[in-house]
């Protein structure tokens, strides 16, 4: 008896370091070297500042505000994958020609074992090109910090033979988080009918190593988006629309574009789309799915994405979650001009 259990602890031990390698290499690569990915969100019009920070301002009531909460669970069904949430605050002001923004974002990775926080303000100025043509041009400031939960970590030489893993590692720590200073930048155009932007994230590549490394970069993001408004109805004010639109973003060797529609009727959007990546990861993603309700100025929009890669027995679905207020200005703005782009 006493020589199965210590067969059967020994077994333990030699899978819990077979674990705890597997999980050390997927979960700290990116800390420590990779030029990882930003965080994505399939809602990306329910994130529009997140998108593109020219569109700061754009709420659709008369130059008023809004607030926008963002949820991503991704691939729920793993342990320790991605859990991304942000809020939002945007307005536009006649007096300074365009519109603010005000960002927060937290992105945990590994049951929180890998955090990025970041806090972003910034400005768009709004260009009246002509009487059908309006351009906005954004600014974004941030400022960021990654961390790791190094107390959650298991070394090979915390591991006593009896007793598993109880002693102490002589692996360095560096418990303080990397903080760092950010730049975005965007432009956005549109019509009564048709919308299309242009967005450059991470403007100057911060350093995001925690041991140093310059060459554990930040990679910019380019993001390209753009889409048409079709009534339904004929009307001047449409109960029922269609909107196709397109996004194509890259960053560093990931290339990926979704492709897709909203449908909008009264106060209900639903939405479909196809998530395909390219180059050095060619592959075929997912297909989402939304559902979205409005009511006044409320609004809540829930989508999944449904995986259709090789990958989709282990991660079958993310969900996501958006819900937003707006408001209108005391004082309609005589300068304000609305963008008709979907918000969800």
């Amino acid at each position: 008896m006493l020589y199965l259990c210590k067969l059967q602890l020994k077994r333990e031990i030699e899978m819990r370091k077979f674990k705890t390698a597997i999980f050390l290499t997927v979960s700290l690569a990116t800390a420590f070297q990779a030029q990882a990915q930003d965080p994505e969100f399939t809602q990306f019009y329910a994130a529009p500042i997140y998108t593109n920070p020219a569109m700061a301002g754009t709420a659709t009531c008369g130059g008023g505000g809004r607030v926008v909460l963002n949820y991503r669970n991704q691939w729920p069904s793993l342990p320790g994958t991605f859990i991304t949430t942000s809020a939002s605050y945007d307005q536009h002001f006649d007096k300074i020609g365009g519109g603010v923004s005000l960002m927060v974002l937290d992105d945990r990775a590994g049951e929180g074992l890998l955090r990025s926080q970041s806090v972003s303000a910034g400005y768009a100025f709004q260009l009246a090109v002509n009487r059908r043509f309006t351009m906005r041009f954004g600014l974004e400031g941030q400022y960021g910090q990654r961390s790791i939960d190094w107390k959650r970590l298991r070394f090979e030489d915390q591991i006593d033979p009896s007793s598993g893993f109880t002693g102490i590692t002589a692996e360095p720590f560096v418990t303080d988080p990397v903080k760092y200073a950010n730049f975005s930048t965007g432009v956005v155009g549109y019509t009564e009918r048709f919308y299309a932007g242009l967005a450059v994230h991470n403007l100057i590549e911060p350093v995001q190593s925690f041991f140093g490394d310059d060459r554990a970069v930040i990679p910019r993001r380019y993001t390209a988006h753009g889409g048409i408004v079709i009534p339904l109805d004929g009307r001047k004010n449409p109960e029922s629309t269609i909107s196709p639109n397109v996004l194509f973003m890259q960053q560093n060797k990931f290339t990926q574009m979704n492709i897709g529609f909203y449908y909008n009727k009264g106060p209900l959007v639903t939405g479909l789309w196809f998530r395909q990546t390219f180059g050095t990861y060619t592959n075929s993603d997912a297909l989402m799915a939304l559902v979205g309700f409005r009511k006044d100025k409320f609004k809540f929009g829930y989508s999944f994405d449904l995986t259709v890669s090789d990958a989709r027995s282990a991660a079958p679905v993310s969900h996501e979650i958006s819900a937003g207020i707006e408001w209108c200005a005391k004082k309609p703005s005589r300068k304000y001009r609305k963008l008709s782009c979907p918000d969800f």
